[in-house]
């Protein structure tokens, strides 16, 4: 299977593998909703920060996620990151607290 390589709708950087993040999640009733084209690094580091109930509540949109301080803070640095670099990810400290 090819990979398929693009631009990051979140961080805009250029020649990454793209996956696809359901800006509703699927469990939230998101499978056939609205969809963004993210970089692995983006579409972890959402995953990583919020729960699917935090994502269908109010970070549903590029906007969205783009205005949220943590998502901000960690797309001012990565886009300042080669798209050759592999980046890791970290749970929020408050994420790793909450209960799924």
């Amino acid at each position: 299977m090819k990979k398929q390589l693009g631009v990051c709708e979140l961080c805009g950087r250029e020649d990454l593998q793209i996956t696809v993040h359901h800006l509703i999640p699927k469990e939230m009733g998101g499978t056939f909703g609205p969809i963004a084209n993210l970089c692995l690094a983006c579409h972890k580091q959402i995953h990583a920060l919020y729960t699917n109930e935090e994502l269908a509540g109010r970070l549903y949109t590029i906007e969205a996620l783009q205005a949220d301080q943590q998502i901000a803070s960690f797309l001012k640095w990565v886009c300042k990151q080669p798209s050759s670099k592999l980046v890791r990810t970290k749970k929020s400290n408050e994420r790793k607290h909450k209960k799924r």
